[in-house]
């Protein structure tokens, strides 16, 4: 069982060996090992508070878009609502104008109808008058005795005018 158990002047050593590497280690590399891990904890730190801040900013751009996107989505609904108001304001004033144009067409076709209306009648008038004048230049051309002679001639013109 030797083998198993150490030696004491072993055991010292190493103990002494073990001691001094901890105090050497403690002395000349836990100092820099600790300032390396407090400055990766830092650095871990500062990314964190950055992506903070970055999702801080990002939530605060988001707002801002979707409140910009909402005032330019009213405003293009005034613009058309504007646009609507305006094509009807010029489709009612293209009905005014043609209801306008249209009333004095037919006041002018009126007037035009009117006055060859009159001259038709006034021709009429005038072919009429004619024609009794020569109905009756014939009647007294003619000396008739009798009443019957007259009215027998008189029918015959008639006959013969034929107004067509």
């Amino acid at each position: 069982m030797d083998i198993l158990l150490p030696d004491t002047g072993l055991f010292i050593f190493q103990t002494i060996a073990f001691l001094l590497l901890i105090f050497l280690l403690g002395k000349f590399a836990w100092k820099p090992i600790l300032n390396g891990l407090k400055e990766r904890e830092e650095t871990i730190q500062n990314a964190l508070l950055s992506a903070e801040q970055a999702k801080s900013e990002m939530e605060a751009l988001n707002a801002d878009n979707a409140k910009l996107l909402a005032e330019a989505r009213s405003e293009r609904d005034a613009m058309l609502k504007e646009a609507m108001a305006a094509a009807n304001t010029i489709k009612e004033e293209a009905k005014e104008e043609t209801g306008k144009i249209t009333a004095k067409m037919i006041e002018d076709a009126k007037a035009v109808i009117e006055n060859e209306k009159r001259a038709a009648l006034a021709d009429v008038k005038t072919l009429v008058a004619s024609l009794s004048l020569e109905i009756t230049e014939k009647v007294l051309r003619k000396e008739l005795s009798d009443k019957k002679a007259q009215e027998s001639l008189v029918d015959e013109y008639v006959k013969d005018l034929n107004l067509n």
